[in-house]
């Protein structure tokens, strides 16, 4: 195999879930039947890689200094909604009927892996918090053990801020039946139990 090709195919394999197999499939794929299309990706994933930054306000990717949905005004600015990274913040767009404005923390605290308060950008949190036009801070980190560290922190932060904080709901999903729940969230659910009105 030569060397080039190789090269392509290490380089597939840095996509999640994409081991050498799947890597190799992709490369023959684009060289034997798609190279028009192999290009465009590769002028794309350039041009992505060199312009798509953060924005400057909730961290969200963003072409601009401070991305649409920061800079519209359809959006309560009295709601704010702490995520761990763009996918989330997408998935809370396309199922709910959010309509407040985003933090993006692009990770969770996490001392192992070297990311503290600092690489999350909570002192950029704090300043937003502080300008006094946020209410509530929605906290919906994932219910792993660092998100829920983070979202412990979080809600230090906006009660010092006089911010009140919420967080997602967890527990058993609409639809699901208790006997295939697994017994961590079924655990969870029952602790977080809710007074029926």
């Amino acid at each position: 195999m030569s060397k080039l090709l190789t090269d392509l195919i290490e380089a597939l394999r840095c996509l999640p879930g994409v081991g050498g197999k799947s890597a190799q499939r992709m490369a023959f794929h684009l060289l034997e039947r798609d190279r028009e299309r192999g290009q465009r990706l590769a002028l794309v994933l350039e041009q992505a890689m060199r312009e798509i930054g953060n924005c400057s306000r909730c961290r969200n990717f963003s072409e601009a200094p401070v991305c649409a949905l920061c800079s519209g005004s359809s959006r309560d600015r009295h709601l704010l909604c702490v995520v761990e990274s763009p996918t989330d913040l997408a998935a809370i767009e396309q199922a709910t009927g959010y309509r407040g404005q985003y933090f993006v923390l692009l990770g969770r605290l996490s001392p192992l892996d070297g990311l503290g308060p600092e690489e999350l950008g909570l002192d950029q949190l704090v300043e937003r918090l502080d300008e006094g036009e946020i209410e509530e801070m929605i906290i919906a980190t994932n219910p792993t053990v660092e998100g829920e560290a983070t979202a412990h922190y979080l809600a230090q932060l906006a009660r010092a801020a006089s911010v009140r904080p919420t967080r997602l709901a967890h527990g058993v999903p609409l639809g699901g039946e208790l006997e295939y729940v697994d017994r961590g969230t079924l655990a969870h659910a029952f602790g977080s139990r809710q007074s029926v009105d």
